[in-house]
């Protein structure tokens, strides 16, 4: 019997507001942070979760955190891994913690880093990478293991296991297939807002050589600077010329590329608001970037508004522009709702804002549910790391399908983990297989002597020469 005894936290920060890293319209000043918390028990099996910031946040996640992980100390692992759903609602069920939500804002975030701690824990106990313990579950342990509160209206457990039964016997095939070819990515990091336009170019053709076949933009501070950056994009992504040495275009009558918009050699550009518009504002802005062609716009408003995500949706069909939101739905209750109201094209969970793997799972079995396509948000520091586990978990057990899907990839920080994400010639992630690597989030404690706020060597360092 194996029992947690504590934990450590960490406030990591990465000074990425230097180079203009993560800047869009409504965050302008990013130093993308980690909140990060290690598990520990009266044996060597540990377990790393984090949850995501921009900067000074981290302060206050790091203490609830705190407060949350303290549920954890003195149980037993047998008894927590045996029923992860029923841990995942005894851990969000301390009434003064829940007072301060409930399930959301920062206690909601804390949960998730402590949940994702507690399920890599879990993954290396059993020695496989966190999305194998997960796939290998049967229909009946990985509905156990989901959060349902509050969704039954939504999907029920009932439904919930015929769906995974379902698609039980093409898993070891999905999983094959997944292995061979990688998972579809996308990458961000060429479209930030405080790229100057050569950049832009430049990291643009450099994604097309490495196989990238769909791009994002940020939008939303001026609409005329937006049309151009995304002239610019287009001009690189749909001439053939740029494409690696002995590819073609891709077939545009593919599921794939189904209703995306996109151009002549299948490239798809996205574009992402931050939720810098209200919703008449996100409909005019758009439709004045139809030029570029998108498949969706990110984020075009506050990501609580699902009356106004439908409005959006709506009013931008007859350009053949989606919505697409999730980075910052701050529960599965959101995420309900903007299904049942046929509010969005694109479900974009975030390993970090809801609480941890058991709220995801709930996520992507609704979203499985409802018909629509998982594109997890993965900017930031360790969220690619994360969501590569959290989409093969979709394809391979839940959805059965990556054909339309494909999952953000942000080329920033990953050489601050033990087991970096990966990206193959084809523009996709390969699939994690270190039996133990858990859910890919240990950090290197050099990384956090280094960056540890506000005693790590580096920002030491900075107050001395700003001195």
């Amino acid at each position: 019997m194996v029992k947690i005894t504590g934990f450590t936290i960490n406030d990591v920060r990465f000074p990425t507001s230097l180079t203009g890293d993560g800047t869009d319209a409504m965050n302008t000043d990013c130093d993308y942070s980690s909140a990060y918390v290690t598990l520990l028990t009266e044996s060597d099996l540990v377990g790393h979760g984090m949850t995501f910031t921009i900067g000074r946040g981290n302060d206050i996640v790091c203490m609830a955190i705190k407060e949350v992980a303290n549920r954890l100390v003195g149980k037993e692992t047998k008894e927590l891994f045996s029923n992860m759903g029923k841990t995942w609602d005894y851990m969000m069920a301390d009434p003064q913690l829940r007072w301060i939500g409930p399930e959301k804002g920062v206690i909601h975030m804390a949960s998730g880093a402590v949940n994702n701690a507690l399920w890599d824990m879990y993954a290396r106990s059993r020695k496989k990478p966190l999305w194998k313990l997960v796939v290998d579950f049967t229909p009946e342990e990985l509905v156990q293991s989901a959060a349902f509160r509050y969704i039954s209206d939504a999907i029920t457990k009932e439904e919930a296991l015929a769906m995974l039964k379902e698609k039980e016997a093409g898993k070891k095939a999905r999983e094959e297939k997944v292995r061979e070819l990688g998972y579809p990515a996308y990458v961000t990091s060429a479209g930030w807002l405080g790229y100057t336009d050569e950049k832009v170019a430049r990291l643009t053709k450099e994604a097309v050589a490495a196989g990238f076949n769909h791009f994002k933009m940020k939008v939303g501070a001026d609409q005329a600077n937006d049309l151009r950056r995304g002239k610019i994009i287009r001009s690189i992504i749909d001439d053939p010329q740029y494409l690696p040495a002995g590819s073609k275009p891709r077939d545009l009558t593919s599921e794939e590329l189904r209703g995306k918009n996109a151009g002549p050699t299948g490239a798809v550009l996205m574009i992402d608001a931050n939720q810098v518009w209200d919703v008449q504002q996100a409909i005019d802005y758009v439709t004045g970037l139809r030029d570029i062609k998108p498949w969706f716009i990110e984020e075009p408003t506050a990501p609580d508004d699902i009356l106004g995500h439908a409005a959006i949706r709506n009013a931008l069909k007859p350009y053949g522009i989606g919505v697409a939101t999730g980075e910052h739905a701050h529960n599965r209750m959101v995420f309900k709702q903007l299904l049942q109201a046929e509010a969005i094209d694109v479900v974009q969970i975030d390993s970090c804002r809801l609480a941890g793997v058991s709220e995801v799972l709930s996520v992507l079995l609704m979203a499985a549910k409802f018909s629509v396509p998982v594109c997890p948000h993965a900017g930031g520091v360790g969220l690619c790391e994360y969501v590569i586990h959290l989409s093969l978990i979709d394809y391979i057990a839940v959805s059965g399908t990556m054909e339309r899907n494909v999952l953000e990839f942000v080329d920033h920080l990953h050489e601050h983990f033990v087991t970096p994400c990966s990206i193959n010639s084809r523009g996709r992630y390969n699939v994690p297989t270190n039996p133990d690597e858990g859910y890919s989030i240990e950090m290197h404690q050099s990384s956090i002597a280094e960056y540890e706020w506000p005693n790590g060597s580096y920002w030491v360092g900075a107050k001395a020469r700003k001195v």
